[in-house]
């Protein structure tokens, strides 16, 4: 049986304001939110007194790779979602690049089975496009999972869809939502050929963004982008990395009406080519982290709605796989532990309020998705909820680092703000520091037509 749960004198972030009040749980949902609930005291089984902490709803990354099956050296789904979880991270949408590759429907339900046993946090998962897999994608129920993943960078083993009539047909008949991880190929085999030609393999780890160049960016982007007009197709590019592509999108629609949206991953905005000398492979990401420049706009698309949310794109290597020259070195790094923390020295720093960090992380995925009552802290919703308390300063460490890879891009790194509480589905999944696991997460439903 669910606990019935009061959360006392918070500071309430949600739908554009910040108020002072209570929320009540009851049944894994949100029962009342807002206001003096003190009368609800006799019926809790848990009061958890919030004075100066901010009640946020729990953040939805929409891209994570957490490598389960197959790549379990790097991550699991039971190691990940935990320190999804104690980031403040209550749901997640995992890729499908793992081995086997998550691209039929069969192999991707093994996937949740694995997650309903082994997840402390919400789940779903995308379909995995291919070159010649369109009538298994087709047959997919888009109330059921969160979306179709078209690579069209090849970092990715053979799930490359470089033919120009499959992506055609993918971009015509699929109705779903389609998420694409944009960089044109052949820009960059021949910027590698070029510097491979003066370095060989061991390519100074600086010149990635000019490898993975804003050309080769842009250039696929705009393609993908072109496609979706043509077809109406509901595209949602992932992981913005230059700020050429944010004109791409358009900030005159509300969110419900776009068609064609974006996503800004935490390490595009925080770091910038100049952090590659001391940080090295470990920002080695796939697009790159570029200029200054780039990430500053990346920051200003989100704020004024060219770029629609904020993600991760969480992505464990072991620092042995890491500890390579550049051509063997695997693009991809631990954030989802940071994310929230991350946005909140942001919030610190000024540059973004926290009414639009929940705009960004809960409120606009959960629309852009059409994710079936979650996202927002209101009556009848699952009670997914992050406290945090914005003045308890904490230093990134090996031994408070969760994910199973045991590394993270932040690490040294000290953050003002402290996850206290992270209710998942109206269970305490995790509380100062501690976890309860004896319930897991749910697999999410979406209320598409």
């Amino acid at each position: 049986m669910k606990k019935r749960i009061l959360i006392t004198d918070a500071n309430i972030v949600n739908e554009g304001k910040i108020i002072r009040g209570d929320v009540y749980i009851q049944d894994g949902l949100i029962f009342s939110a807002g206001g003096n609930l003190k009368d609800f005291e006799k019926e809790a089984d848990v009061t958890i007194d919030a004075k100066g902490k901010y009640l946020l709803p729990g953040l939805i990354d929409d891209q994570v790779h957490f490598r389960e099956p197959g790549l379990t050296h790097k991550a699991e789904i039971y190691t990940e979602a935990k320190a999804a979880v104690a980031g403040g991270v209550t749901t997640f949408m995992e890729m499908p690049n793992t081995v086997p590759q998550a691209t039929t429907l069969e192999l991707l339900e093994e996937k949740y089975n694995i997650a309903a046993e082994k997840s402390l946090a919400n789940y779903s998962f995308y379909l995995g496009a291919t070159n010649d897999n369109l009538d298994e994608l087709l047959k997919a129920d888009p109330s059921t999972i969160c979306g179709i993943k078209v690579f069209q960078g090849s970092s990715t083993g053979n799930m490359l869809v470089d033919n120009q009539e499959t992506l055609e047909g993918i971009f015509e008949k699929c109705e779903m939502l389609i998420a694409t991880h944009s960089e044109n190929d052949d820009i960059i085999k021949a910027n590698l050929e070029k510097y491979k030609a003066e370095y060989g393999d061991d390519i100074p780890v600086k010149y990635h963004p000019k490898i993975r160049s804003a050309e080769a960016c842009y250039d696929a982007s705009k393609r993908v982008v072109d496609l979706a007009r043509k077809h109406g197709t509901k595209l949602h590019i992932l992981h913005i990395s230059t700020a050429k592509e944010v004109r791409l999108f358009d900030n005159t629609l509300p969110l419900e009406e776009k068609r064609i949206t974006a996503e800004a991953c935490i390490h595009h905005m925080w770091f910038s080519e100049e952090d590659y000398d001391k940080k090295g492979t470990l920002i080695k990401w796939n697009p790159a982290v570029k200029t200054a420049e780039d990430r500053d706009e990346i920051l200003k698309g989100v704020l004024d709605d060219h770029i629609d949310v904020i993600a991760t794109d969480h992505a464990p290597h072991t620092l042995e796989e890491k500890d390579n020259p550049y051509t063997k070195a695997p693009s991809g790094g631990p954030l989802v532990q940071h994310s929230l923390v991350a946005l909140l020295e942001m919030y610190h720093q000024g540059k973004i309020t926290l009414e639009q960090i929940v705009q960004k992380t809960c409120h606009n995925v959960a629309i852009l998705f059409e994710i079936d009552k979650r996202g927002y802290i209101r009556p009848g919703y699952h009670a997914d909820l992050v406290l945090v308390d914005l003045d308890n300063p904490w230093e990134v460490k090996k031994e408070n680092i969760l994910s199973k890879c045991g590394w993270s891009p932040f690490e040294g790194q000290t953050f003002q703000s402290k996850i206290t509480h992270t209710i998942v589905s109206g269970h305490i999944a995790y509380e100062n520091e501690t976890f309860h696991e004896e319930q897991k997460g749910q697999r999410l439903k979406f209320s598409r037509k």
